[in-house]
């Protein structure tokens, strides 16, 4: 399977389910009253696989307990050459900061929250 970038994979019904630390690091952090996770695939054959797996949907759907019921929404961004997805979560930190009486008021936990949502990849890919 080539495929070129900006791509999803397409499911072919031979994956396995893993969390996505396996195939990807993270790191997250507060902007305001909302918080942004870079997601990096550990590999550029991985990218994909993560792109197709993590919309926005999906993660707002995996992040619900953090978002506004309101005003929450995720956005994902590309950044091209560094085989990696930076997503926005609007309305997620209470508050944010000072304001917030979150117990992660400032996010640094979404990351790695983030990390354990199950992803399909194909087993081909993880014994490289």
């Amino acid at each position: 399977l080539t495929l070129t970038a900006g791509e999803n994979a397409v499911y072919q019904g031979d994956e396995i389910e893993v969390p996505l630390i396996e195939i990807a690091h993270a790191r997250s952090g507060d902007k305001g009253n909302h918080s942004n996770i870079g997601v990096i695939a550990r590999k550029a054959d991985y990218l994909p696989w993560i792109r197709a797996a993590l919309t926005e949907q999906s993660v707002a759907s995996y992040m619900q307990h953090v978002l506004d019921a309101e005003k929450g929404r995720v956005i994902r961004y590309e950044l091209p050459g560094l085989n990696a997805l930076n997503f926005m979560l609007e309305n997620a930190l209470g508050g944010g900061g000072v304001a917030s009486l979150r117990i992660d008021p400032q996010g640094k936990a979404f990351a790695q929250q983030l990390l354990d949502m199950p992803v399909k990849v194909p087993a081909h890919l993880l014994e490289k």
